[in-house]
C-alpha cells in the first residue's frame, strides 16, 4: 500500500462519502477560482454559500443548530479534501472549525439559534479577533478594551492577522473588560457586522507571502458598540479560560493541515519524479531521489498515525492540551522539512509557481506561527511534563 492509499481508521463509510463530495466541491467548482482569490486577496463569499447548499458547512454542529450532527471527524475530512485540491481560499478552518465552536461552547441556546443556522448555511462567514500589533502568542496582553455604557459595551482597539477579516459577518473579540485582572479580565464578545456598522471599520486585506487567496485583514474598534449580553459565557472575565479551552482544536486543525500538505506534497513528488528524466532515466530511477522520497513518505506516515490517533481522541472528547501542541508543533516542523526537500526534486521547476510544489512552500511556513508559535508548544509540552 502506497502512501497516497493509506486509509485512517476513523473514517468511515459515511465520512468517505463525505470526503468524495468535498473532493467533488473543491476540486471542480473552488480550485478553478483559486488564480482569483490569490488576485484579490480573498475568495468569492458565494462559495460559502455554496457549500452550505451541498451540506459541508457546519457538519460538526448538532442539526437543532442547522449543522449537519457529525462531529470532528466531518470537518477534519473536509479541511484534508481541501487542502488536497489546492482550494486554500475558503477560510474553514476557523469559521467551521474555530468560531462555530465557541459559539456552540459558550453561547446562549437562544444565540445559538440566531448565530449558528447561518454559519452552518454558508450565509454568514466568521472570525476570531485574537492578535494585536503588539501581542502575538501572548493573549494575557490584549489591549482592545470593552468598556461597560448602559446595555451595551463600547469596544476601542485594533487588530492583525485575522483570517476571515474582509468577508466576515459575525467576529469574536477578544478584549479587555477589567485592565486591572491581568488573564481575568479578559473576555470574548460577540459582534454582527458589516460595512455600515459604527466603530467598524476594515483595514488593509494583508498582503502575505503564502496563502494568497486567503481573507487576512487588519481589524479596527473605535466605540463598536456591542450589546452586553453578547458577552459569551453570560459573564466577565470568562475569556482567557474559554480560550485555553478552545485552542487545543485550533492547534489540531493547524496539524491537519499541514499533515495533508505533506501528503500532496509527496504525491505531488512521485508523480514528477516518475515522468521527469535526466541522465537518460526517470528522476526516480536515481538512488538519491529514492532514498529523499523513502525518508519523506516515512516522515508523512509515521505523523499521519500520530494525527489519527490525535482526531479520534478529539472527535471522543478525549484529546489533553498537551498532545494537540505535541501534534501541532511536530506535524508543522516535520511539514516544513518534508516540502522543503520535495520541492529540491523539482529543481529548477520548484521555484515556479506553476508547480504545487512551489505554493506548498510558501504556504506552509505560516503553519509553525498560527494557533500559536511553535516555540509556546513546547513550553507548553514542558508544564505538562
Amino acid at each position: 500500500m502506497s502512501t497516497t492509499e493509506f486509509s485512517s481508521p476513523w473514517i468511515d463509510e459515511d465520512l468517505h462519502d463525505v470526503a468524495a463530495l468535498a473532493k467533488e466541491f473543491f476540486t471542480k467548482e473552488v480550485s478553478p477560482l483559486e488564480p482569483k482569490a490569490k488576485a484579490q486577496g480573498f475568495p468569492d463569499k458565494a462559495l460559502y454559500a455554496r457549500a452550505g447548499e451541498l451540506g459541508l458547512c457546519g457538519m460538526s454542529i448538532p442539526e437543532e443548530y442547522g449543522g449537519g450532527g457529525g462531529t470532528f471527524a466531518n470537518l477534519a475530512v473536509l479541511l484534508q479534501e481541501q487542502t488536497k485540491a489546492d482550494a486554500g481560499s475558503l477560510g474553514f478552518a476557523v469559521s467551521e472549525g474555530i468560531v462555530a465552536h465557541y459559539l456552540l461552547a459558550y453561547a446562549s441556546e437562544e444565540q445559538k439559534k440566531r448565530w449558528l443556522p447561518k454559519l452552518c448555511s454558508g450565509e454568514w462567514v466568521g472570525a476570531v479577533a485574537m492578535t494585536e500589533p503588539g501581542t502575538g502568542s501572548d493573549l494575557q496582553a490584549v489591549t482592545t478594551r470593552a468598556v461597560r455604557d448602559g446595555g451595551d459595551y463600547l469596544v476601542t482597539g485594533s487588530k492583525i492577522f485575522i483570517s476571515n477579516g474582509q468577508l466576515c459577518d459575525l467576529v469574536i473579540i477578544v478584549a479587555k473588560t477589567d485592565t486591572s485582572q491581568g488573564a481575568k479580565g479578559i473576555s470574548l464578545l460577540v459582534a454582527e457586522v458589516d460595512g455600515e456598522t459604527p466603530g467598524f471599520q476594515r483595514g488593509s486585506n494583508l498582503e502575505k507571502v503564502g496563502m494568497k487567496g486567503q481573507d487576512t485583514s487588519e481589524l479596527f474598534f473605535d466605540n463598536l458598540r456591542v450589546p452586553a449580553g453578547n458577552v459569551l459565557g453570560g459573564q466577565e472575565g470568562q475569556g482567557f479560560y474559554q480560550l485555553m479551552q478552545q485552542l487545543p482544536q485550533e492547534r489540531l486543525i493547524t496539524a491537519i493541515l499541514a499533515q495533508s500538505m505533506s501528503e500532496a506534497a509527496v504525491a505531488a513528488t512521485l508523480e514528477y519524479t516518475k515522468t521527469r528524466e535526466a541522465f537518460g532515466k526517470p528522476l526516480f530511477e536515481l538512488q538519491n531521489t529514492r532514498f529523499e522520497l523513502a525518508e519523506c513518505a516515512t516522515i508523512t506516515r509515521v505523523n499521519r498515525v500520530f494525527l489519527d490517533d490525535c482526531i479520534s481522541r478529539h472527535a471522543n472528547g478525549g484529546l489533553d492540551a498537551a498532545t494537540a501542541s505535541m501534534a501541532k508543533y511536530w506535524i508543522t516542523d516535520r511539514t516544513s522539512e518534508v516540502v522543503d526537500r520535495c520541492q529540491q526534486l523539482f529543481g529548477g521547476y520548484g521555484y515556479m509557481m506553476e508547480y504545487p510544489i512551489a505554493g506548498m512552500y510558501l504556504d506552509n511556513r505560516v503553519l509553525r506561527v498560527l494557533a500559536g508559535a511553535n516555540e509556546v508548544m513546547k513550553e507548553l509540552i514542558a508544564r505538562s511534563l
